[in-house]
């Protein structure tokens, strides 16, 4: 467990900026900004997203909930023994991460967490759900499961304040609103759907998390609610 609180002596940094434009993925080609390069130097933070940076299926990818993606340079070594015959993509920057940060990882970030960065100021909105993509990228339909069962889905950030940022940058969190809403808790609790009906209750108006699991929580309280009632009715 990698933990930094505000005022932590953890070392967390910037171990790599990448960037990549949206190109085919796949034997079908896919369309796809999964593929990144690192990027030498200050890089630009915008609201929804490093310049240079670029996502093709905009109706899952991207926005000010996503617009940028973090992960844990600690975690791509159990990547290669949990997969070893993909062992050469396993390193930073080969799960479509923006940001390769090192000293941190799932069990030291929380939704709501503020980040400085370089120039920039980033929020941590909710963590990573994969896709089809991350199959494609390394030819094996196995890693979608294996990243939901294992909880190293990295995590997104927002843009609370442009700036720029560089690999060596420090990784400052100067707030931490939420510190029992951890990315690994969260990703426990949605990928078994374990989520309890208070746990649902306190994510529909958790502060800082992602527009669309606020709303998902929402409507599961709203059925939950319809059920009391209608429980109630039929014990009268």
């Amino acid at each position: 467990m990698i933990v930094a609180v505000p005022g932590s002596p953890v070392a967390v940094s910037v171990l790599a900026v990448h960037v990549g434009r949206a190109r085919p993925l796949g034997p079908e080609g896919v369309p796809s900004g999964f593929v990144k390069t690192a990027v030498t130097g200050a890089v630009r933070v915008r609201t929804l997203g490093l310049e240079g940076d670029e996502q093709a299926d905009l109706r899952v990818h991207g926005g000010v909930d996503k617009a940028v993606y973090g992960y844990a340079v600690s975690n791509y070594p159990r990547w290669r023994a949990d997969f070893p015959a993909h062992a050469a993509l396993f390193a930073p920057g080969g799960m479509g991460e923006n940001l390769a940060i090192e000293g941190l990882d799932e069990s030291g970030v929380c939704i709501d967490d503020v980040h400085e960065i370089g120039t920039a100021q980033l929020i941590v909105s909710q963590p990573r759900q994969p896709c089809f993509k991350l199959a494609l990228r390394f030819n094996d339909e196995q890693l979608v499961h294996a990243m939901v069962g294992n909880g190293r889905s990295g995590w997104y950030y927002r843009v609370a304040h442009v700036g720029v940022v560089q690999a060596g940058d420090a990784v400052r969190c100067v707030e931490r609103p939420n510190p029992a809403w951890t990315i690994a808790r969260f990703v426990a609790g949605a990928s078994r759907r374990a989520f309890s009906q208070s746990e649902w209750a306190e994510l529909s108006s958790l502060e800082g998390l992602a527009q669309s699991w606020r709303e998902r929580a929402g409507l599961h309280n709203e059925r939950f609610n319809q059920q009391e009632v209608k429980s109630h009715e039929t014990l009268r």
